[in-house]
């Protein structure tokens, strides 16, 4: 099994900044990809950005050039850099992770969630 905990999420004025992570732990071997996505009240969830674990990442047209995403490896952690925000990306932002993990006879492959972390952009 494993977790996903976000952490940095708030309240923040347009034009400011902010810096999301997502901590995964538990029995990990290994994590393939890792990705953010975000649900606006009333909208459906979206991608934001994701990231292989080679580096490789994709992110969607709406934050290019706004927002950065980044992982630590070692620390099984993603990032979201995210600046120059707007009203439009208020959301509850979370991460999904696809995390290979430890069980006696080998190993188990899942898509896991964290619990979302919400992002409020207003003045």
């Amino acid at each position: 099994q494993a977790q996903l905990v976000e952490s940095g999420g708030g309240l923040v004025q347009p034009g400011g900044s902010l810096r999301l992570a997502c901590a995964a732990s538990g029995s990990i071997s290994s994590i393939n990809a890792m990705a953010w996505y975000r649900q606006a009240p009333g909208k459906q969830r979206e991608l934001v950005a994701g990231i292989l674990s080679g580096g490789s990442t994709n992110v969607a047209d709406s934050v290019k050039g706004r927002f950065t995403i980044s992982r630590d490896n070692a620390k099984n952690t993603v990032y979201l850099q995210m600046n120059n925000l707007k009203p439009e990306d208020t959301a509850v932002y979370s991460c999904n992770a696809d995390i290979n993990t430890r069980v006696t006879w080998g190993s188990v492959r899942r898509v896991y969630w964290g619990q979302g972390t919400q992002v409020t952009v207003s003045s």
